[in-house]
Parts: C-alpha cells; sequence; structure tokens
C-alpha cells in the first residue's frame, strides 16, 4: 500500500490537526517506510512456523499473594465526608 502527500493532508484535516509542509513530508516518508516493512514482513513465509504467545518461552516469576499492609479503612473514613456500613458515599452524578 502507497501513502502520499494528499494522503497525510487529509488525514491531518480529519484529526483537525495543522501541519506545516515539510512535516507533512516527513510524516509520508516514515509511514511509507513503515508500510514497507509491513510488506516485506507479509512476504515472509510462516505456513510452518507455529503461533507461539512469547518468543523466548519466558516463565514469569510471580510474588506470593500475601497481605503486606494492615487494614486502615476505620481511620481513613474518620475523615471522610460520609461513610455507611464501610462504604464511602458520594452524590448522585448520573440520573
Amino acid at each position: 500500500m502507497a501513502i502520499n502527500y494528499t494522503d497525510i493532508e487529509k488525514l491531518a484535516e480529519l484529526a483537525r490537526i495543522q501541519l506545516n509542509d515539510a512535516t507533512i513530508a516527513e510524516t509520508t516518508q516514515s509511514i511509507a517506510d513503515v508500510l514497507s516493512l509491513v510488506d516485506r514482513l507479509n512476504a515472509i513465509d510462516t505456513k510452518n512456523v507455529d503461533p507461539m504467545a512469547h518468543p523466548t518461552d519466558a516463565i514469569q516469576c510471580l510474588r506470593s499473594d500475601n497481605v503486606t499492609e494492615v487494614n486502615q479503612r476505620e481511620a481513613f473514613q474518620v475523615i471522610a465526608p460520609c461513610t455507611k456500613n464501610g462504604l464511602y458515599l458520594v452524590p448522585k452524578v448520573i440520573d
């Protein structure tokens, strides 16, 4: 797919941004480079390549799920303007 100067002008107009001629030319070239790379990647035969979730088959080391903080809800709710049954009450904003 090719992109040209007028395509970038139209995109800028749709996005409601103002671009000068130099920026449009630079953006056109950058997008053309990206599209060229995508075309090269699409040309690669991947028929015999199995899909994988991660290229290095890394295993994520997770920490244990232990509570490390003390419950301070009562201390925080003392300074809240309005609470009920352990919940913060706020004004209704949607009818």
